[in-house]
């Protein structure tokens, strides 16, 4: 039960910090409008602010959006990141298409080249089969 008056407290620093930042009056950290700024600004461990007041801070994101008209930096950094991926997947499905022709290609080539060899270029001679131009002489 002892808990309980510190976690009250961290939530009313975190709401007070919330607002410092929202007003753009930071005391302590960098007034970046971050969870990370948020847990420095409140003075809580940013993890306590990630675990335990995840609802404060999913509030001080929904603020940030609303009051500031901002996105904020890890939507920010999440939305470039999918941007990079989707241009990897991209490059890839480009990648395997054109090794896809390449197997294609290459199989083809390999039947062609199989079925050369099981034909000769040039009849082999049978001894029964061979007429001399000339009679041999005795």
């Amino acid at each position: 039960m002892t808990q309980q008056p510190r976690h009250d407290d961290e939530r009313t620093r975190i709401r007070e910090a919330m607002d410092r930042l929202l007003a753009g009056a930071p005391t302590v950290s960098d007034g970046s409008l971050t969870a990370v700024a948020l847990a420095a600004e409140a003075g809580v461990h940013r993890m306590a602010l990630m675990k335990r007041h995840s609802d404060l801070k999913n509030t001080f994101y929904e603020r940030v959006r609303g009051e500031t008209a901002q996105v904020p930096e890890s939507e920010k950094r999440l939305r470039e990141t999918v941007t990079q991926l989707r241009k990897t997947i991209v490059n890839q499905k480009a990648e395997i298409e054109e090794l896809r022709q390449q197997v294609t290609r290459l199989t083809l080539a390999s039947a062609v080249l199989t079925q050369r060899e099981d034909i000769p270029l040039r009849p082999t001679p049978d001894a029964a089969n061979v007429i001399p131009f000339r009679p041999p002489t005795a």
